[in-house]
């Protein structure tokens, strides 16, 4: 479908999500600033969340807005934006890019009234029906916009990686090698997620075993403190723990150093696919590694839950059904594969 403005000079997209659901936009944005070199991107989303979009090349500005600040936003000033996107259903939020854009593109909202003035109202899909990252960019590609990569963007700072480089020097062994990130918290209302502390424990002591030298840097926030902190204690001296200790962003530059990551399905292992680095995702079998798993990463290796496809995958089935043999032999092809780099 063919832009109807043949020089659109500026654009705005608006998510306001989790990390994960917010880094799964950037391909979108990316294709934006690829179709229209020199185009402004501004990119708005979730107070505590926005800043994962800090640092990207092709957006101009990175700010946040809730639904509630976006009923008083934009009532002055006329339309700002050649054109907008918008994720999500909160009516204030396509309101508002109403108000600030020629044109609107975003999927069917509840009210009619809305969907009458989208220049385009996209309907999503079923459930399950189309990966995460294809389903976002199919605003873009209502107006016309092809995709130029499925990769999901994240930029660490110069400041931040001389910050985390100077951090690992002084937590971290000498020597050590492989250096694995291990995430093992999730989403406090998507607990059916989690993969028991103690699968992670065996894990890595196997993993250990193997390459002795190895060192493990336990992530997360503070929502499972009692779970992290026991996992440090097992793993003792050959791990460090910065669960609840770190920012996001420490966090993130800090996971960019690593020869290896071992995640749970949430924003932190979006953020880290970002990066060409091997990673070990494992997906609960409501929401498997075809509808949410990096795409375009050369080192991914996903592991899905046993009962993927299986009519009784429920919320409560549990996520120790992936035992840590079939962890562990993604672990064992990803460092033969991909082989840690001499620090």
């Amino acid at each position: 479908m063919p832009m109807p403005d043949a020089s659109p000079r500026s654009f705005l997209f608006i998510n306001v999500a989790r990390i994960g659901d917010t880094l799964l936009a950037t391909p979108a944005m990316r294709a934006v600033a690829a179709a229209y070199p020199g185009c402004r991107i501004a990119a708005l989303g979730h107070p505590k969340r926005v800043e994962v979009l800090e640092g990207l090349p092709f957006l101009e500005r990175v700010a946040w807005i809730t639904k509630n600040t976006a009923r008083w936003m934009g009532r002055f000033g006329g339309r700002r934006y050649d054109y907008a996107f918008v994720y999500g259903s909160d009516e204030p939020l396509v309101a508002y890019a109403l108000r600030v854009a020629e044109r609107v593109v975003a999927f069917g909202q509840k009210s009619d009234g809305i969907n009458r003035r989208l220049y385009r109202c996209v309907q999503e899909p079923p459930v399950h029906a189309k990966h995460a990252v294809p389903l976002r960019l199919s605003l873009v590609e209502a107006i016309g916009i092809p995709s130029v990569g499925l990769r999901l963007s994240y930029k660490v700072a110069p400041a931040e990686a001389a910050w985390a480089r100077a951090r690992l020097a002084a937590d971290v062994p000498a020597g050590a090698s492989p250096l694995v990130g291990l995430h093992v918290a999730t989403f406090p209302k998507k607990t059916f997620r989690r993969w028991p502390i103690e699968h992670f424990a065996l894990l890595a002591e196997r993993i250990a075993n193997d390459w002795p030298s190895a060192h493990f840097l336990i992530f997360g926030g503070d929502e499972e403190p009692d779970r992290t902190r026991w996992l440090k204690d097992r793993l003792a001296g050959c791990a460090t723990l910065y669960a609840g200790r770190l920012g996001l962003r420490e966090s993130a530059a800090l996971m960019s150093l690593t020869d290896l990551y071992i995640g749970l399905d949430t924003g932190p292992t979006h953020i880290m696919s970002a990066f060409d680095i091997p990673m070990v995702s494992l997906h609960h079998c409501r929401l498997p590694s075809r509808v949410i798993a990096p795409l375009d990463h050369p080192c991914c290796y996903p592991v899905d839950h046993p009962r993927l496809g299986q009519d009784d995958c429920t919320d409560e089935t549990p996520m120790a059904e992936i035992d840590v043999e079939t962890v562990y032999a993604a672990v064992q092809r990803a460092l033969a594969e991909h082989p840690p780099q001499l620090r």
